[in-house]
């Protein structure tokens, strides 16, 4: 293994920011970065001698490559995380737009909301996922969430908290319980679980994610990310009142002053709730 490689590794070890897929994410593109930095013909380097000149080589290979802007916007995320913990701030401007990398394109107004299939659903053998299924319908919730999810620990009453160790972005969040649906199944799986994740006891995460891989494909339940679409889309209709725009209700351009305002407060709810930073977002949920 090269210098730059394993030096990375370490780093990463070291530093167990985020959720597990998160950090298995971070340290398979710095890997990445690591070969690529070598391909363009900078040999024997270590994080901290990473300059400017082989950030702006690196993006213009991309470029080169065709790569998209939110591929490459995911990666300079990942190259600012390494230029915090290797103390080189300033290694990198914070603006994409100063290296030319154009926004990222979120509003497609097309659904991809999910609902779970319940004859599929009753095809999954394994209770601990069809459990985690059911979770991220009710809750909105990533899978890693719905798999690490402690309901004992989780459940506060009027809202369910998630720890940051479960959560993309190592962001802790809370989503309240408005229904009889979510309560009843939260009760459920805390009867099941007793106390404990998702997880069995005799399967490590990794082992359990492969088994949820494994158990949604041969039951033909795929892209089961659409059950967050679905979740956003109910808690827009609630909050507002009407369809999202990726439902069929109204675009951005045809809603009033008083609409403006209202969608926007129910944005920043559902952005909170989903667990992302931005209000922009939430155009990929539920269009704009």
């Amino acid at each position: 293994m090269r210098d730059l490689n394993f030096s990375i590794k370490q780093l990463c070890d070291r530093n167990r920011d985020g959720s597990h897929s998160t950090q298995a994410n971070r340290q398979k593109i710095l890997n990445l970065v690591a070969d690529q930095i070598h391909g363009l013909g900078f040999r024997n380097l270590k994080p901290g001698n990473i300059k400017p000149k082989h950030i702006e080589a690196l993006i213009n290979h991309w470029k080169l490559e065709g790569l998209s802007s939110g591929t490459i916007k995911n990666r300079m995320s990942c190259l600012r995380w390494l230029a915090e913990k290797i103390n080189k701030p300033s290694l990198m401007t914070k603006d994409n737009s100063s290296y030319g990398i154009e926004k990222r394109i979120y509003v497609t107004n097309k659904s991809k909301a999910k609902q779970l299939d319940i004859e599929r659903l009753e095809d999954i053998t394994d209770p601990y996922t069809k459990m985690s299924l059911r979770l991220q319908q009710e809750f909105g919730l990533r899978r890693e969430e719905s798999i690490k999810l402690i309901a004992e620990w989780s459940d506060r009453g009027d809202h369910i908290v998630l720890k940051a160790s479960w959560c993309k972005g190592g962001r802790t969040r809370k989503i309240p319980i408005r229904n009889e649906q979510q309560r009843n199944l939260l009760n459920e799986v805390k009867s099941f679980s007793k106390g404990k994740s998702l997880i069995p006891i005799n399967l490590t995460y990794v082992q359990q994610k492969n088994r949820y891989e494994d158990q949604t494909a041969k039951a033909g339940l795929c892209k089961m990310h659409g059950l967050r679409h679905a979740f956003a889309q109910l808690r827009y209709l609630e909050l507002t009142g009407r369809l999202a725009p990726a439902a069929g209700g109204k675009t951005s351009k045809e809603l009033t002053a008083e609409e403006k305002v209202l969608d926007r407060e129910a944005r920043l709810i559902i952005s909170a709730e989903l667990g992302h930073e931005r209000e922009q977002i939430t155009a990929v949920y539920l269009g704009r």
